[in-house]
């Protein structure tokens, strides 16, 4: 009778053990359009760097390990390679890089994103020495931060120029 006794309040404390052990909560949802409002606002904040030529600025926007890709040069990886083709190019006087993205796209996780968009950067030809425009578009792949923030990881433009020409 003893073993029935203390099978029977075995299986009901199994069953109760079971009930508790229900599923986790399932994450929060991510908020889609107020991590894309921090790219948007991290994008507008690299804007005011080239605006301002402000290299530590521009830097800031990537994530250590991130690799810049443009026109007519090896990809970039790493801010200390960005660095040395940044420094010069923001000594240029006719320097002027505007830039916009047209759309900003969050994973469901949250976790990456990417923007694209489109680009006119004027600069002083090597050859000519005179001014000289470019224009094309861009996608910036981007990681979410530890601290809540976004940092590029992947930055890539393509002019819309033929090749030699402006």
């Amino acid at each position: 009778m003893r073993q029935r006794e203390f099978a029977g309040v075995t299986g009901l404390c199994l069953l109760i053990l079971a009930g508790c052990a229900s599923a986790p909560p399932p994450a929060p949802a991510v908020d889609l359009a107020a991590e894309q409002a921090k790219i948007r606002d991290a994008e507008a904040a690299q804007q005011k760097a080239w605006d301002a030529k402000d290299l530590q600025g521009l830097l800031n926007f990537y994530a250590d390990d991130a690799t810049l890709m443009t026109p007519g040069m090896a990809a970039m990886k790493g801010k200390v390679a960005m660095q040395s083709m940044l420094k010069p190019m923001l000594a240029d006087p006719a320097l002027k890089l505007q830039f916009g993205a047209e759309r900003v796209e969050v994973a469901k996780s949250g976790d990456v994103a990417f923007s694209q968009g489109t680009y006119q950067l004027t600069v002083t030809d090597s050859k000519t020495k005179k001014p000289v425009t470019d224009k094309g578009s861009y996608v910036t792949g981007y990681t979410k931060q530890a601290d809540g923030s976004w940092k590029a990881v992947s930055d890539i433009n393509v002019s819309e120029l033929p090749q030699g020409g402006s």
